[in-house]
């Protein structure tokens, strides 16, 4: 269900970016009216003011719900099952507490840096 939404969620993000830049800016309508050819579009006369506006704010729409799904489906997956194999802070703590350092247990052994003799030729 989440991969279908997500698809869903890019073929409307990409549908957007399209019509967006298929609409004309605010000024071209003054080009227009001196005759220009940009009003004699797929559209009719008219212009396709109304019908890519339209069409903008329903993917707009369709935008937000699937965002809000898909945030509902991320926030449901952030719980994790008791299963993932991750172990608990306590048995991390007493693992850790179990490991001998380098100083506890080795009395036996010799942890001293060894010391270069001076030759005494310079």
């Amino acid at each position: 269900m989440q991969v279908a939404i997500l698809m869903i969620h890019v073929a409307i993000a990409i549908a957007l970016v399209v019509l967006i830049l298929l609409q004309q800016g605010k000024g071209a309508d003054a080009g227009a009216s001196f005759g220009g050819g940009a009003s004699q579009t797929v559209f009719g006369s008219s212009g396709s003011g109304n019908f890519l506006s339209r069409a903008t704010g329903l993917l707009a729409a369709a935008f937000f719900v699937t965002s809000l799904a898909l945030a509902y489906f991320a926030s449901q997956a952030g719980q994790a099952p008791e299963e993932t194999g991750i172990p608990d802070a306590e048995l991390i703590e007493q693992q850790q507490n179990a490991v001998p350092s380098l100083d506890e247990g080795s009395s036996g052994m010799d942890n001293t840096a060894p010391v270069l003799e001076d030759s005494g030729s310079n």
